[in-house]
């Protein structure tokens, strides 16, 4: 069925496409969720009797959407109804309205069903079962009826709703019920302020005019705050935009600063891995958030071995839940810390945060994760005698394979058998180097210089190994894995793309393999070659197409200056995104040819997903061609056009001591660009454009 999602920061509402949850449709998981609790598994209307029928939804922007009923009696009249929930600082409301269309005065009876299972994530998505607690009894007041309930976990959970309203409004077993006497073309009005309380903790509702004007101020102050990059280009201003929208609904603080979730509505809490990412996409725009992201992924650093959670000191978590079956150990996330690759990410996204605002203090502060971040590498690089850091699943619940390609399958070899691990990946290597070359330059500057000649030395080490270990001749490109054999997992994926972030020997050869017409669809680049035994367009991880994924692969591409590829991809993914509804770029789509098939959409995936968002963001930085040193206070510039565009103007690129801003223009040897604004402290160089092919 189709689905509406409205969220802000840890409150998120699902309901069908008429804007209710019915609880007759609880399979697809409808409801209104903090804390991954279901606090509202109901909020269905009827007038007398009758469902209404929907006549259109829209969204509104700024999170705002409305849903147009109808109840009618054929030949006599209706009643329309407009509903208009939203989501602000931790409560919902809605204003439902009711206009009279008969032609006489009209006697009608609302009736809104309301109910509380308050149910865990897990449980709603069936992933999991477990113990839980009791629904108790509900309490209610003047013009308030609040469901109540005692988790097995001893936490007090409820869901107050309250109203205002001409009709007088009664609670007559569980349902809010408003007898209503319209005159001809007389509106009435009754407006729902909902909100939950987790272990008696609630926030303070507003006036529902006064949140509402909050709410959008709160959205123009963030669409103000990012920078703008003209182009004369609508395709590209409709999907950047989008990105920044979804990215507002896609923020949470969890003590630290606000960071993104993962996505919307399943994983809208904190992943390691994939806040990382967001964040690294968004550091022309938004550098505090990746401050509060390193901030936040420090302090659930692992501190012991606890196989239960495969956790271990030094570790980055992978994901942090608040849910029932969490807080009861009944699940393993509190967090959980099955990944191989956010401990690198982390460090990683240290060295580039600090390319963006050589900011000394912050990787001082950060020093003791740092220092324990580097020693969990080291210990994953001497635990094997191939060097490399390894995954192999502890906990009995945890994730078999655990780095970006999660699935059960994702890890297959050329004759489709199943890799076992320990499984050594290939672009967890690259993270590690570029994370150990990055801060070695740093803790130089610094002066801890001891430090940085160590991890100086083993990066070129690494660099050596990785060439040594991962090429595949026959293929002129490097493989997926290394199996607990040390066997290459040689099948043809994305992941190598990820080594454009490092300095491979071969990354000439790694870009004309990714636009291999087996690799890349027209539409991005496959996480799977469409010529391996392994390959599905319909798979999660085998043949699909991740935005974030190309993302990465594009990220390398302009640190790299390969412009013309940069360029191409860019394209394609844009292209990708006019397919889409407000063009947003879902987490996945399938891998199906473009020319052939044309672009097929994947049927279940987080919408929105925060790094599919900021990957539409990253068009700042790869089409500016912007690369700053915060050692040499230095950044470059090396444009990468898209196809038409002629000149462009980038203003307020948050860089250094203050801001960049830049115009840029085709010239008949490559670009060109002046300064307008810069107030950074960085000196601004042009480079040289590399190409291998043109795509």
């Amino acid at each position: 069925m189709n689905t509406h999602v409205v969220r802000d920061h840890d409150l998120f509402l699902i309901t069908s496409s008429t804007g209710e949850v019915s609880s007759d449709q609880n399979e697809a998981g409808l409801g209104l969720y903090t804390k991954d609790t279901r606090f509202l598994s109901a909020n269905a209307l009827k007038v007398n009797g009758k469902k209404p029928k929907l006549l259109a939804a829209r969204e509104e922007g700024y999170n705002l959407s409305s849903f147009r009923l109808m109840h009618e009696e054929p030949d006599k009249g209706a009643v329309e109804i407009l509903r208009t929930p939203f989501i602000h600082n931790g409560t919902m409301y809605e204003k439902v309205t009711f206009k009279n269309y008969f032609p006489y005065e009209y006697n009608c009876e609302a009736v809104f069903h309301f109910e509380a299972d308050f149910q865990d994530m897990f449980i709603v998505r069936g992933f999991r079962t477990g113990e839980t607690g009791d629904v108790q009894p509900s309490t209610q007041g003047e013009n308030t009826f609040t469901l109540n309930y005692l988790g097995k976990d001893e936490v007090k959970r409820s869901t107050s709703i309250r109203w205002e309203s001409d009709a007088t409004g009664r609670v007559e077993e569980g349902d809010l019920v408003f007898p209503m006497n319209l005159r001809p073309q007389e509106e009435t009005s009754i407006v729902f302020t909902i909100t939950p309380a987790h272990d008696g903790q609630s926030p303070e509702p507003a006036d529902y005019e006064e949140a509402k004007a909050r709410l959008v101020k709160s959205y123009e102050e963030w669409e103000a705050s990012f920078p703008k990059l003209s182009m004369k280009h609508p395709a590209f201003d409709g999907m950047y935009k989008q990105g920044i929208k979804d990215m507002k609904m896609l923020l949470v603080d969890v003590g630290y600063g606000d960071i993104p979730v993962a996505g919307t509505p399943w994983y809208a809490v904190p992943f390691g891995r994939d806040s990382i990412i967001t964040t690294l996409f968004m550091l022309s725009s938004k550098p505090e958030l990746a401050k509060n992201t390193l901030r936040t992924l420090g302090a659930y650093q692992g501190k012991e071995v606890n196989k239960e959670r495969d956790e271990e000191p030094g570790k980055i978590m992978h994901e942090l839940r608040f849910g029932e079956l969490s807080t009861t150990g009944q699940t393993p996330f509190t967090p959980y810390y099955g990944t191989v690759d956010a401990t690198s990410l982390f460090l990683y996204l240290a060295a580039e945060y600090y390319h963006w605002t050589a900011d000394d203090d912050l990787i001082k502060e950060l020093k003791p994760s740092l220092d324990a971040a580097l020693a969990w590498i080291r210990s994953k690089e001497t635990a094997r005698p191939n060097g490399f850091v390894s995954y192999h699943k502890q906990a009995d619940k945890g994730i078999p394979n655990q780095g970006w390609k999660d699935s059960s399958n994702s890890m297959v070899h050329k004759d489709g058998a199943f890799a076992a691990s320990p499984i050594s990946l290939v672009e967890v290597q690259g993270y590690v180097y570029a994370a150990k070359k990055g801060l070695s330059a740093i803790y130089e500057t610094i002066g801890w210089q001891d430090e940085s000649d160590v991890l100086k030395n083993e990066a070129l080490k690494l660099q050596e190994a990785i060439d040594n270990h991962f090429w595949v001749e026959k293929e002129q490109y490097y493989a997926l894995a290394l199996d607990e054999n040390d066997e290459q997992v040689q099948s043809v994926t994305s992941n190598p793309g990820h080594l454009l972030l490092a300095e491979v020997k071969r990354d000439a050869s790694v870009v004309k393999r990714l636009f291999a017409p087996d690799l890349n669809n027209g539409y991005g680049i496959r996480t799977m070659s469409d010529q391996e035994k392994g390959y599905n367009p319909l798979s999660y991880h085998n043949g699909s197409v991740w935005p974030h994924d190309n993302g990465m692969c594009l990220l390398g591409l302009s640190k790299k200056g390969y412009t013309n590829e940069a360029a191409a991809l860019m394209k394609q993914l844009l292209d990708a995104s006019l397919e889409f509804e407000d063009q947003r770029l879902p987490e996945l789509y399938c891998g199906h040819d473009r020319q052939s098939e044309g672009l097929v959409p994947y049927p279940t995936t987080c919408s929105p997903q925060a790094w599919a968002a900021a990957t539409a963001l990253l068009y700042t930085q790869a089409v500016t061609g912007l690369n700053p040193d915060g050692v040499s206070k230095t950044v470059t510039v090396n444009p990468a056009f898209l196809e038409g565009v002629e000149k462009a103007e980038v203003t307020g690129v948050k860089l250094g001591e203050g801001h960049l801003s830049l115009k840029l223009m085709k010239t008949d040897n490559g670009y060109d660009y002046s300064v307008v604004e810069n107030t950074s402290g960085y000196e601004v160089v042009p480079v040289t454009t590399r190409t291998v092919s043109k795509p």
